[in-house]
C-alpha cells in the first residue's frame, strides 16, 4: 500500500519545507537588492556646492590662470573624487540618483562653455590667429555627452570611451595650456575686450536657462507630481555654481582690469546673485503655481537670482565697452 499524503517520491512536509526556503531566500534577495541601492544611493550622493572651492596649493600653476587651474580642479573632483554618476549603469545604486547627476552635468556644461571661450578669445591674441591645440582639444572633449558608460550595445558592441574618460582628457589639456602658459609658450589674453565677450557668452548661456524654467512654469506649475521640477533645478544650480567659482578666479586673473575700470563693486555684487542661486537648497523641489499660497515655486525663485545675475553681468559688459 501506498504512503497516505504522498505525491511521487516526495512527501508533503517535504515539499512544504522547500517552498518555505524558497520563499525566504527570495524575500532575503529583495531585502539585500532594496538595502544595495538605498545605502549606496545614500553613500554616493553628494550635491558638492562649496563656494569656498579652489584647487591645492600644489595643484596650482605659478604664473599661469587662476581660472584655469579652477576648472581642472572642479573636473577631477567630480570624475574622481565625488564619483561620476551621470552614467552608471542599471546595476549600480547610483543609477537610481537624479539629482546629483544633473547637477554634475550642469557643472561641465558650464566648463564647456568656458572651454570654448578660452579657445575662441582669451587663448589668442586676435581673431585672425591660431587657436591653442590644448584648449580646442579640452573644448570639444567636454562637448561629450555626460551619460555615456564604457559599454553600450545598443550603439556597438565594442567598447566605447566613457564620459569621465573624456572628461579626464579634457582636464589634462587645461592642465597642459596652464603649464605651457606659465612658460610663456601659451597666450592668455587680458584685454577688456576679451573678458567682455566671455562675460557676454556666459549671461546668454544662462539667459537660455532661464527660458527653460519659464516654459517649464507655464507648461507644469501647479502639477502634484512633478518629476522633471528637481532635474531642472539641479541642473541649473550646478551650473551657476560652476560659473561662480569660474568668475570668481576671473576675478583674480583680471585683476588690474577690474581696478583700472573700478568693477569691484559691480563684480562683487555679481557674485553675490550667482551665490544666491547656489544658496538655495530645499528638501523638496517644488513647482507649485506662482500665486500659490501654501507652497512656493523653487523654480521661479532660482529663475530670479538667475536673471539678476545675468542682468549684473550685462551692467559690467556695458561699463567694459566705454
Amino acid at each position: 500500500m501506498s504512503e497516505i499524503g504522498t505525491g511521487g517520491n516526495t512527501p508533503i512536509s517535504n515539499r512544504f519545507s522547500l517552498k518555505g526556503h524558497l520563499s525566504k531566500l527570495g524575500i532575503g534577495l529583495l531585502v539585500f537588492v532594496f538595502l544595495y541601492y538605498v545605502i549606496g544611493m545614500i553613500w554616493i550622493h553628494k550635491v558638492d556646492d562649496d563656494i569656498k572651492f579652489a584647487p591645492a596649493k600644489e595643484d596650482q600653476t605659478a604664473g599661469g590662470s587662476l581660472a584655469v587651474d579652477v576648472a581642472a580642479a572642479l573636473i577631477n573632483r567630480e570624475i574622481n573624487e565625488n564619483q561620476w554618476t551621470s552614467n552608471d549603469p542599471f546595476f549600480m545604486p547610483a543609477s537610481a540618483l537624479d539629482n546629483m547627476p544633473n547637477y554634475q552635468q550642469g557643472i561641465i556644461s558650464a566648463l564647456a562653455r568656458f572651454s570654448f571661450e578660452l579657445t575662441d578669445q582669451i587663448g589668442r591674441t586676435r581673431g585672425s590667429s591660431q587657436t591653442d591645440p590644448d584648449l580646442q582639444n579640452a573644448a570639444g572633449l567636454l562637448q561629450y555627452a555626460g551619460d555615456v558608460w564604457s559599454w553600450d550595445p545598443t550603439v556597438s558592441l565594442l567598447p566605447t570611451a566613457s564620459s569621465e574618460k573624456q572628461y579626464e582628457k579634457a582636464r589634462k589639456s587645461l592642465i597642459a595650456y596652464n603649464k605651457r602658459l606659465a612658460d610663456g609658450r601659451a597666450v592668455f589674453e587680458k584685454r577688456a575686450d576679451n573678458l567682455l565677450a566671455t562675460i557676454d557668452r556666459f549671461a546668454l548661456d544662462i539667459g537660455s536657462s532661464t527660458a527653460v524654467i519659464d516654459t517649464h512654469i507655464a507648461e507644469h506649475s501647479g502639477a502634484y507630481i512633478d518629476f522633471q521640477a528637481d532635474d531642472l533645478f539641479y541642473g541649473f544650480k550646478g551650473q551657476a555654481y560652476a560659473y561662480y567659482i569660474i568668475l570668481e578666479a576671473l576675478g583674480t586673473d583680471y585683476e588690474n582690469l577690474i581696478r583700472e575700470r573700478e568693477l569691484g563693486n559691480a563684480w562683487s555684487q555679481m557674485l553675490a546673485s550667482f551665490r544666491s542661486v547656489i544658496e538655495l537648497d530645499p528638501y523638496v523641489i517644488s513647482n507649485a503655481k506662482t500665486d500659490g499660497q501654501l507652497f512656493p515655486n523653487h523654480l521661479a525663485v532660482q529663475g530670479f537670482y538667475i536673471l539678476r545675475a545675468r542682468t549684473q553681468l550685462r551692467e559690467i559688459s556695458n561699463i567694459l565697452l566705454k
